[in-house]
């Protein structure tokens, strides 16, 4: 793309976002830049039309002139539609990573014949709060522009969009009466920001940089006007009553209450709650309104979850129905146009202290209609089915598919669709949407892409879904793409996301897991074998997805080999055998080195890009320090009793980290067998957790090791670990 086009195409979407009438650029120009982004050859040949509207957003597909034709009632549904085109046409799948490329045919095809589709419900929803910590926290335009692009490729049109509301809250505070110190002190460490803004945690990993809050606040609104361009609306924060406990001091009168430790963060990383029938409540609700609203405008609906695993101050439905009316009120009273989004999340978390009851109250404080609600991880229990569709409020039906940031194959798509199907037939008119409300943006795009494609009425057997994404990820036929993928749907995608990963990427234990990790593998081991011994049959890897296919696939199944061995040196352990111990140990830090090595093979398997992206984040050498402790911290140590929840398996990390903490068990079991003495856990625990921390908290940069071509490379493990697999 050229400096000017890039302009252009921004200055389009500013235009869009703040011109009245006739100086908004069309839709019709939106979907162009949108395609010029993408490609400018794709560009060239794509007609892009504006339809009339109708009762639900459409699109329409045609041949016209040696070019192809797309037809939509708006931006969003002509993107839609240019990405059906792109996958079953063009078979190539557009990534949500900037840098990726489009990649494309040499000859752009025509279509045959007229194709027209309808969104099946209204609202199409995307993100999670932690996916700002998870993945996007230290991005900048160029990776939200591409992130912007793919959600309305894919169909999304109700964005969560909350970068930048902590200059919002920063503004509130200060006229509050706190000083800037005070005020940045109370924020997280951007990485934590996600739990602040949940009101799980206050100042871990803080103060925050003032550099941080302008630098935000320019993005936001350059993610706002191109969501809004791309006819979006953006889901954007209002109060929830989290407040800083200097509040309570400048206020001594307010009704002010600690919330509950969360995940063993105590002071002075707790959190408070303003009641929200207290008067201040209401003013601090027209504060942020009116503030956030100049800088970023608004769509009028707004992200609002006070208790996010966290219990209320009071569990009595009265209470708590007073609660929801007087935050609605108040929202309201800011902006009278207002609706409030509010996660279902709660529901699920904490689904035992949630009683029809008490959840009833407070769904009913609430005017109906007025507080749609995202049931977050339907695949594995639709809230809605236990709370008799939120007793008069919407849902839109959610799938999780990821806990924080893992790398793991894992979530139950197929299933999630056929659920998704019986949502559609029996929720009548309280489902009003489709989302994905991941934690982070895995390398595996399919779950979601396929989730999101099941809001339009594309009548396709999944046999051929499946099999269309073979041949995306492939760049054409393939029948080892196509037999791999289809085990892979069937027999692995099978079992709802949990916090996992392999074993080798969390805190070693003798004879028992870690506490995130789990000993079960919820799907078939040799079917997993199986597919990735098929992907590998391929004459040739031309394409970015099916790179990241190699790579998803051969650390599942050096995962598997790992666990095997560590059984083996834990059996060795106990019948005190040396030279089997020191085989299988050195067998396990193989293994770990091997899937360093395979990860590297693309930049976003790496931590490198990780850091890279968080120093390149900030403009002076300690605020480029900073930010890569907050980086480092987050998929390591995080905080409370978080640690390796954020793992991944990525080249750096893998080999240095998650090596060295084996390293250390390795020889220390080892040594106690020598003495003859009980492998101590606990000593063990404290100096790892030394290491931990100490890595956490440096700055030398991190070696990547050698890389070639990744289907040779994947070949050579196939016959190196043949032995261990199933």
């Amino acid at each position: 793309m050229t400096r000017f086009t890039t302009i252009l195409s921004l200055a389009l979407a500013v235009l869009a976002a703040v011109l009245p009438g006739s100086a908004r650029a069309t839709d019709v120009e939106q979907a162009q830049a949108l395609a010029q982004r993408l490609s400018p050859r794709l560009a060239q040949h794509i007609v892009f039309v504006q339809t009339p509207p109708d009762n639900a957003d459409y699109f329409v597909i045609e041949p016209d002139a040696g070019r192809v034709r797309i037809s939509g009632n708006n931006a969003g549904a002509m993107a839609t539609g240019l990405n059906h085109y792109l996958k079953n046409y063009c078979r190539t799948t557009v990534s949500w990573f900037a840098e990726v490329p489009v990649e494309l045919p040499d000859v752009l095809p025509g279509v045959a014949a007229r194709e027209v589709v309808h969104a099946r419900v209204p609202q199409r929803f995307f993100l999670n709060y932690c996916t700002y910590g998870y993945t996007m926290v230290f991005w900048q335009w160029k990776h939200w522009e591409r992130f912007i692009d793919w959600m309305a490729l894919n169909g999304v049109n109700l964005p969560l969009a909350i970068t930048g509301q902590e200059s919002v809250w920063y503004e509130v505070w200060k006229k509050l009466g706190m000083k800037d110190d005070e005020i940045r002190a109370y924020f997280t460490g951007p990485s934590y920001l996600p739990w602040h803004r949940m009101a799980n945690i206050d100042a871990w990993c803080g103060p925050l940089p003032k550099h941080w809050l302008d630098t935000q606040t320019a993005l936001q609104k350059q993610i706002v006007a191109r969501e809004r361009a791309l006819n979006m609306r953006p889901v954007l924060p209002a109060f929830a009553g989290h407040v800083p406990i200097r509040i309570a001091q400048l206020y001594p009168k307010a009704d002010i209450k600690p919330l509950e430790v969360w995940d063993e963060f105590e002071k002075p990383y707790n959190t408070y709650f303003l009641d929200s029938e207290d008067p201040l409540y209401s003013k601090i609700q027209k504060l942020f309104i009116k503030e956030q609203t100049r800088l970023f405008g608004t769509d009028h609906i707004y992200g609002i979850d006070p208790f996010n695993e966290m219990s209320p101050p009071n569990w009595e439905p009265e209470y708590l129905g007073r609660v929801s009316k007087h935050i609605y009120q108040s929202l309201a009273a800011a902006d009278p146009k207002a609706e409030w989004l509010q996660m279902a999340w709660f529901l699920y978390y904490q689904r035992k202290d949630w009683t029809p009851e008490r959840t009833r109250a407070m769904m009913q404080g609430v005017p109906a209609g007025k507080m749609p609600m995202l049931d977050y991880f339907c695949e594995r229990l639709e809230v809605w089915r236990m709370h008799n569709g939120f007793y008069g409020q919407p849902f839109i039906w959610c799938y999780l598919g990821n806990f924080g940031g893992s790398s793991a194959m894992q979530g139950n798509v197929l299933e999630a669709g056929q659920k998704l199907e019986k949502a559609f037939q029996e929720a009548g008119a309280d489902l009003i949407g489709v989302g994905s409300t991941l934690e982070g943006l895995d390398v595996q795009q399919f779950p979601y892409e396929y989730i999101l494609e099941r809001a339009w009425d594309i009548q396709l057997p999944d046999s051929v879904r499946i099999a269309r994404l073979a041949e995306r990820h492939a760049g054409g036929e393939s029948l080892p793409a196509r037999v791999a993928w289809w085990s892979l749907a069937q027999n692995v995608f099978v079992h709802p996301a949990y916090t996992r990963g392999p074993q080798f990427n969390f805190s070693p234990r003798l004879r028992e897991g870690a506490k995130w990790t789990r000993d079960e593998i919820y799907y078939h081991a040799d079917r997993m074998v199986h597919a990735w011994l098929t992907l590998l049959q391929q004459p040739t890897v031309s394409r970015d997805a099916m790179t990241l296919d190699l790579i998803a696939a051969g650390r599942e199944v050096l995962g598997l080999a790992f666990n095997r061995a560590k059984q083996q040196f834990d059996d060795a352990y106990t019948r005190r055998d040396l030279p089997a111990l020191r085989q299988r140990g050195q067998l396990m830090l193989d293994i770990i080195t091997d899937a360093d090595r395979l990860t590297a093979h693309h930049p976003y398997c790496t931590v490198q890009k990780w850091i890279d992206m968080a120093r390149d984040y900030g403009n002076t050498p300690e605020l480029k320090d900073y930010y890569e402790m907050n980086a480092r911290r987050l998929i390591t140590t995080w905080g409370g009793d978080l640690d390796d929840y954020a793992n991944r398996t990525w080249a750096g990390l893998t080999g240095q980290y998650y090596h060295h903490r084996w390293q250390m068990f390795v020889d220390d079991v080892i040594a106690a067998v020598q003495q003859g003495k009980e492998f101590d856990q606990e000593a063990f625990d404290k100096r790892v957790y030394a290491y931990e921390l100490a890595w956490a908290d440096d700055h030398t940069p991190i070696a990547l090791p050698a890389t070639g071509d990744v289907l040779t490379y994947s070949r050579s493990l196939a016959d190196k670990y043949a032995h261990l697999l199933p």
